[in-house]
């Protein structure tokens, strides 16, 4: 599994950090999202799936490999 962001759709609302913050983090200076790390284990795969989901810009992205 292989997660993608696309950082100019995030707004900061952190729904991503709270499903899985192992997998994301925010930046302090403007709360746009960041990846802890692309290639996730295959046991947070539903945690990732969670994360986009809740996500409302749609800005996660969790591709099978």
């Amino acid at each position: 599994m292989r997660i993608e962001i696309f950082p100019e759709k995030c707004i900061g609302v952190g729904q991503c950090v709270v499903a899985a913050p192992d997998l994301f983090e925010q930046n302090e200076d403007d709360g746009i999202v960041y990846l802890v790390r692309e290639d996730a284990p295959e046991d947070r795969r539903d945690a990732a799936i969670a994360a986009a989901r809740l996500c409302p810009t749609l800005a996660i992205v969790v591709h099978d490999n």
